[in-house]
């Protein structure tokens, strides 16, 4: 690491990274070193300078926090990812520790919070809003007892759901009416907390519920 911390802005808010800007160009050890305006850009920031750390804000148009700390960690795992958000989500926090974040902190944090998680987050080390954490947890646990609730038939419509097959398509498989697979359906979702067919497929994938 640099003798200061070059750190990359990530917000689509111009008036949000001009104020963190002003903010830390008081501060000796703190430089900001590049902005972006959403997770591609942040991408393409990332790569191109290097960053100590990136103070990435979650919901962006184009690419979205969590996929772009998935990639910017993958690329630069070095890097502390500060996730920084107005929102106290539970689920967009889960996706974004999961991806790669070390901190998580909402924008009302005090300012000395704030340095104090860009300079732990230079060292490898989080700083998170208070019950983030334990919410993340709990989530955690919830997902996993949902997971374990999974019926077989549930999970032999999840394999053909991730096969990109219809509901129709499924019911004809599996000798049901279409309303039974919309009903089995309706349970996958509500047990993996997933809000499409999409997210239920990528979490039971993730979490080895069916083969790839």
């Amino acid at each position: 690491m640099s003798e200061r911390i070059r750190v990359l802005l990530v917000d689509d808010h111009q008036v949000v990274r001009k104020g963190l800007r002003t903010f830390f160009s008081v501060k000796e050890d703190i430089e900001v070193v590049a902005e972006a305006r959403n997770g591609a850009e942040a991408v393409e920031r990332a790569a191109a300078c290097r960053p100590d750390v990136v103070l990435m804000d979650l919901k962006m148009p184009v690419m979205d926090g969590p996929t772009a700390i998935e990639q910017i960690h993958a690329m630069l795992p070095e890097v502390g990812i500060v996730a920084l958000t107005s929102f106290g989500d539970e689920s967009m926090a889960s996706r974004a520790i999961e991806a790669g974040a070390i901190g998580y902190l909402l924008k009302n944090a005090d300012e000395e919070v704030l340095v104090a998680a860009v300079r732990l987050a230079a060292k490898g080390r989080g700083v998170f809003s208070p019950g983030v954490l334990e919410a993340v947890v709990r989530r955690a646990d919830q997902r996993s007892v949902a997971e374990a609730q999974l019926t077989e038939r549930e999970r032999d419509v999840l394999r053909l759901v991730a096969r990109g097959l219809t509901n129709r398509d499924i019911a004809e498989r599996l000798s049901v009416s279409p309303s039974t697979v919309g009903f089995h359906v309706h349970n996958i979702l509500t047990k993996l907390d997933a809000k499409t067919r999409t997210e239920a497929v990528t979490t039971a994938l993730r979490e080895g519920l069916i083969d790839g």
